[in-house]
């Protein structure tokens, strides 16, 4: 048993967690709206291990340092059979299980499905609007809704309409039909009524509860009423639905602040738009941060400081991490080399799950800056680990070299006395 490294081994895996980042940032960019999140992240870690196993295999076939030469003499066929199915197929399961974990929710938490948009539509908005780019952005965004989302829509002036009551969005008819409902809407020429607006909204939800769901409202406004926070807040702070406030062109700063005081009491956030073809944008990214999380992206919404979120993405990677160390060691078929890569792996792992949860900050090329960080941990530290963990030549090739080298001592005589016979 020996501590040891192979710096060639070392290169190559780091290089092949570059190369699995590189082709993992390209399907996560491709996939990463079309198929379901756990797909992808199956996916993304498969490549990931793949890459890495690849690497080290080409670099123990041209310096066997660790496996030693009978490896690479006798071997090479067995580890070339195993390296698809031990990395690839096995990641991606586990990469998908850990994926499905981490999307639970803890207790009472329940997801946000069910998204009322609530949209000014009183007189001010003829100045504010005049091209109706408030609908257009509803439009587009219930045109991306998921299949398993529900939307209202409601419109308010001095007085609430609700527009649309709660329907699941799951073809492109009934987006349609909704659709066409928005576009049959003129602006009025009445005030503005936020507080009459947030309760007639609050009281549809109720109405229209649906058990392991919740909602979550968009409310855009150019205006101000006078509202009584504690009261009309009540029920949605009670029931943990978010508020998330537009402000298109506010002039009067007490709108700005009435719109700013809904979305922090509700646990929502609020948005200064200042022209009205930006609030696609705004929709767009409200839609994205409502409750998104994944071991490879930063966690939005309700949880995004669990606790139990935070734990569970670092132990998810610690797994996943061990094992790829362990998918290393049976490429090689060598026990020895799947126990210091599996421990390997299992750091690496922790050190990975830190960097994606205190380092994922929502923006695209920080993100992946931080996913490829990760990734290169994974590869390097696992490899390293040779150093820390003895390892020696499988017993199993030691064994079958000292039988071959006794049957050929043992045969020479034989023959020499059969052609001597």
């Amino acid at each position: 048993m020996q501590r040891k490294i192979n710096p060639l081994l070392l290169l190559l895996s780091l290089v092949g967690g570059g190369l699995g980042f590189a082709i993992g940032e390209f399907l996560l960019r491709q996939w990463g709206t079309g198929l379901p999140v756990i797909v992808v992240t199956g996916i993304y870690f498969g490549i990931l291990a793949l890459c890495i196993g690849l690497a080290c295999l080409i670099a123990e076939l041209i310096s066997p340092r660790l496996s030693g030469s009978s490896w690479r003499q006798r071997y090479t066929g067995t580890s070339w059979k195993l390296l698809i199915p031990s990395t690839l197929v096995a990641l991606f399961l586990l990469g998908m299980l850990f994926e499905w974990a981490y999307q639970l929710n803890p207790g009472s938490a329940k997801p946000v499905k069910d998204i009322v948009l609530v949209i000014d539509n009183s007189g001010s908005m003829n100045e504010t609007d005049p091209n109706q780019d408030r609908y257009t952005a509803a439009k587009n965004l219930i045109n991306r809704m998921d299949r398993d989302n529900r939307v209202s829509v409601m419109v308010f002036d001095h007085a609430t309409t609700l527009l649309q009551p709660f329907t699941r969005v799951n073809n492109q008819e009934t987006k349609d039909e909704i659709i066409a409902e928005i576009d049959g809407l003129a602006t009025n020429d009445g005030g503005t009524d936020i507080s009459l607006a947030l309760e007639d909204t609050m009281s549809h939800i109720q109405e229209s509860r649906d058990a392991g769901r919740s909602a979550m409202v968009i409310m855009l406004s150019d205006g101000f009423s006078e509202t009584d926070h504690d009261r009309v807040l009540a029920e949605y702070k009670q029931q943990q639905i978010a508020v998330n406030t537009i402000g298109l062109s506010l002039v009067n700063p007490d709108g700005a602040r009435l719109l700013q005081t809904i979305a922090a009491e509700t646990g929502g956030q609020y948005y200064d738009v200042q022209h009205a073809e930006d609030l696609s944008f705004v929709f767009q990214k409200i839609y994205d941060d409502v409750g998104d999380r994944s071991l490879l992206t930063k966690r939005t919404g309700a949880m995004e400081d669990s606790v139990y979120h935070q734990i569970g993405r670092i132990a998810a990677m610690l797994l996943i991490g061990a094992a790829m160390g362990l998918a290393l060691g049976t490429v090689f078929d060598n026990r020895h080399l799947a126990l210091s890569f599996s421990i390997g792996g299992a750091v690496s792992g922790v050190l990975a799950g830190v960097v994606l949860e205190y380092g994922l900050s929502g923006e695209e090329i920080g993100d992946a800056s931080v996913r490829l960080i990760a990734c290169l941990l994974l590869a390097g530290i696992i490899a390293l680990f040779t150093l820390v963990i003895p390892v020696k030549e499988s017993s199993k090739i030691i064994r079958n070299v000292q039988r071959q080298g006794r049957t050929g001592r043992g045969q020479r005589p034989n023959d020499s006395t059969s052609r001597g016979f």
